[in-house]
């Protein structure tokens, strides 16, 4: 049993810059792959990027690549999200994710934060 609490969100303007956090409980974080994904009212979740268990493999949207690094600290039992050059685009509530795979199918993972918004003004 994995619980995620997602932190960071906020109100920044466009260029800008914010890092999400995700802080799990539970002895077995270490074992997860973790994932970050976003959901804009109306809309579908996305992925948005994900970890391998040791951070050795990373994958990332194509919408977000060169902008957000996904990475973790497994002494911590946190998974972070950092993001540049926000785009009011990138606008949505934000979600990390547990897993056995690094992939982009949010079926995939099992147990789920609650979720940090990210407004990014124009």
């Amino acid at each position: 049993q994995v619980q995620l609490v997602e932190s960071g969100g906020g109100l920044v303007q466009a260029g800008g810059s914010l890092r999400l956090s995700c802080a799990a409980s539970g002895r077995t974080f270490s074992s997860y792959a973790m994932g970050w994904f976003r959901q804009a009212p109306g809309k579908e979740r996305d992925f948005v990027a994900a970890i391998s268990w040791n951070g050795g493999y990373t994958y990332y949207a194509d919408s977000v690549k060169g902008r957000f690094t996904i990475s973790r600290d497994n002494a911590k039992n946190t998974v972070y999200l950092q993001m540049n050059s926000l785009k009011p685009e990138d606008t949505a509530n934000y979600y990390c994710a547990a897993g056995p795979w690094v992939v982009a199918d949010p079926t995939k993972y099992d147990y789920w934060g609650q979720g940090t918004q990210v407004t990014v003004s124009s």
